[in-house]
């Protein structure tokens, strides 16, 4: 079939091509603060700045005449589109969110939404995890999302229990060595 007819792409036009990992049914989209005050300054950034200047660029370009060959014209659309569809995911989230502040929870050796929790494995190496919305996960950070096969496996354990959970290298065994709420930066 000739290319012209057929459509690049088997996404819809407005799915969300930036979208994380979808949420659990049914459950709540937990961020930190610092989380959500990031989300909520890329919203802004967008929404104030980014898309007022777009669309001041995308009136020019279209007053200029022939919109076919207008590099400004299409260049500008398909930005506009890009973050049109940027800020509806955004505002989904934020919309959604459920901020839970770890420094104001009290002390307790049980692993909840942002803990900070040190683990060793069988040969003794430790790594430390911090439990954080799927938004904000970074793992070169040692921030994992609350969904995340290790974050599921240390939810609700304590200090001192040994805890199973499947990574691509197969299933492993770590022990919870220490379990603390603080703020994050």
């Amino acid at each position: 079939m000739n290319k012209a007819f057929v459509k690049e792409t088997d996404a819809p036009d407005d799915e969300d091509d930036f979208a994380a990992p979808a949420l659990p049914a049914g459950s709540k989209n937990y961020m930190t603060p610092g989380g959500y005050a990031q989300l909520d300054a890329e919203f802004n950034q967008l929404w104030k700045v980014e898309r007022p200047k777009l669309v001041e660029t995308i009136s020019w370009a279209a007053s200029n005449g022939d919109r076919s060959e207008n590099g400004d014209y299409i260049y500008g659309k398909k930005r506009l589109r890009e973050v049109d569809r940027r800020i509806r995911f955004l505002s989904k989230r934020l919309e959604h969110a459920e901020v839970v502040d770890p420094a104001a929870r009290e002390a307790t050796d049980q692993v909840f939404f942002g803990a900070t929790v040190t683990v060793a494995d069988q040969d003794g190496r430790e790594s430390t995890y911090t439990l954080v919305g799927i938004d904000e996960a970074d793992a070169g950070r040692g921030r994992i999302a609350w969904i995340s096969p290790m974050a599921r496996a240390l939810l609700k354990a304590r200090e001192g229990d040994t805890v199973s959970v499947q990574t691509p290298d197969g299933r492993r065994e770590v022990e919870i060595v220490e379990v603390r709420y603080q703020a994050l930066d």
